[in-house]
């Protein structure tokens, strides 16, 4: 096991501004806790409204010469940077288990699919097209460019410190445009770790400014009010995200929403219960149920329900919950109290309303935010872990009959982000996934998330594409030049 105190004397606690780590205006720091004890692990500089001003600024003076900087030198940057992500790779892991909670083995993986990112948005930095055709009315011809954006600012969850960065900052970096990121509060250290990496790999001051702070509202408010800004992207809540599109609309900022998920796993009849049961752990265990990905509601054909759900306790059961940095841990802690009582009210509203506890329902021994992990059977239509995300370690079970009620209860929600379906039929496959009306949909599958494949979804769940091909699209403008 790494020194833990010697890396956390190692982690930048500064704001990032300018391509140097600096102290907020105000002089303010605030507390990062590890949720597996409570304890405070650092402390660090607490941005003001005025370090957000002089981000802008930064961000501004660098824009002109970074989108003038030929692509293939932002793609070597790029490059770069995932090198010394992966060189750094136990550094990460384990900073992210300390401020986050996630077993120390899921961290690893975060670090190989994050840095991934930028390897892959360094490949597509030299692939930005554009096309030049005659007009059809031969009067003309038609060139069509793309130019960055421009300034943005990014938002990012506590769930993913690593993977959600650099999903938004690679694509950015890549399309030429600078970028300012207000990190999760309860998580800044990781990117705060990936703004020194960037800066050991060349990348200009002012390209990227971090700027973690306990007052997000006062930060970024007068931030939707500076005219040098020109698009923000954001990952987190629908609740939070409709406040922030609020705001964008009355500058028609450009805007990236990745929001809330209640993502249905839905079983049918014919499919292979085994290979289910395993996709409804990765589905729904990954990240400790803590992902907007995660398996909320899974509705299962009466036919197979009791032997699915028998199948699913028992795997539930055998899980290992402690602190992520401790070998064999498989469950970690929720990330604060609040979200532990959270998930804790929508077990008991469930279970008063006739759901049965097949296993757990209870707060985790010891000292942190621990939740058991949970199953419930026999869910009723008016519970509300169906209809609001949980986050959390719990597994709620409904039954359904035929694939048409299936698809009517999963399409059930105001949500539309990632849907799972097990079948052995082909045909109802395709069908069904057609049908549901989500942006992602796994089929026969837990784990769809792949840096090469777009991820977003549809009604409340967002607006936009992150990753794959289409993931720099939402950094360029479109430019329609006319020639005579």
């Amino acid at each position: 096991m790494q020194d833990i105190a010697a890396l956390l004397a190692a982690v930048p606690t500064g704001l990032w501004i300018g391509g140097e780590q600096v102290q907020a205006s105000n002089g303010r720091t605030f507390a990062v806790h590890n949720p597996a004890t409570g304890e405070v692990l650092v402390e660090v500089a607490d941005a003001s409204p005025e370090d957000g001003a002089r981000a802008m600024d930064a961000a501004a003076a660098a824009q002109g010469s970074w989108a003038a900087t030929p692509a293939r030198e932002r793609a070597e940057i790029l490059r770069k940077a995932w090198e010394l992500v992966i060189e750094r790779r136990d550094d990460f892991a384990l900073l992210m288990t300390l401020e986050m909670g996630k077993p120390l083995a899921e961290a690893q993986g975060e670090v190989n699919y994050g840095g991934e990112f930028l390897r892959w948005f360094s490949e597509e930095a030299v692939r930005i097209n554009g096309r030049y055709t005659p007009s059809p009315s031969g009067n003309g011809r038609i060139l069509v460019t793309k130019q960055p954006v421009g300034p943005t600012l990014a938002i990012t969850p506590w769930n993913f410190p690593l993977a959600m960065g650099t999903r938004k900052i690679a694509p950015a970096f890549a399309a030429g445009c600078t970028m300012v990121v207000k990190p999760a509060a309860e998580t800044p250290l990781t990117m705060l770790l990936l703004g020194q990496v960037f800066a050991d790999a060349g990348l200009p001051a002012g390209v990227l400014s971090i700027l973690p702070t306990s007052q997000a509202a006062a930060l970024t408010d007068p931030m939707f009010d500076d005219a040098r800004l020109r698009k923000i992207t954001f990952t987190g809540s629908t609740g939070v995200g409709k406040v922030l599109l609020a705001q964008a609309a009355t500058r028609v900022l450009r805007t990236s929403m990745e929001l809330g998920g209640n993502a249905p796993f839905v079983v049918f009849d014919d499919a292979d219960l085994d290979a289910a049961v395993d996709g409804a752990m990765a589905a729904k265990m990954r990240n400790t149920g803590e992902a907007c990905t995660a398996a909320n509601r899974i509705h299962v054909d009466n036919a197979v329900r009791t032997e699915f759900t028998a199948k699913l306790t028992a795997r539930m059961q055998a899980l290992k919950v402690g602190p992520g940095h401790l070998e064999g841990t498989q469950v970690g802690p929720l990330i604060t109290e609040k979200q532990r009582s959270s998930v804790a009210d929508l077990v008991r509203d469930a279970a008063e309303k006739g759901a049965v506890v097949t296993t757990g329902g209870n707060n985790g021994a010891g000292e942190g935010y621990f939740y058991e992990p949970t199953v419930l059977a026999d869910v009723t239509a008016d519970a509300r872990i169906l209809r609001e995300e949980v986050f959390g370690p719990v597994a709620a079970i409904t039954g359904f009959d035929g694939e048409d009620e299936g698809i009517a209860a999963a399409n059930n929600t105001e949500f539309g982000l990632a849907a799972y379906i097990y079948t052995k039929d082909l045909d109802r496959a395709f069908r069904v996934a057609e049908a549901l009306e989500s942006g992602m949909v796994g089929v026969n599958r837990g784990i769809i998330s792949d840096v090469a494949a777009p991820f977003g979804g549809v009604k409340e769940s967002g607006i936009g594409r992150e990753s794959g091909s289409e993931g720099i699209e939402e950094y360029l403008e479109i430019k329609y030049i006319a020639f005579q």
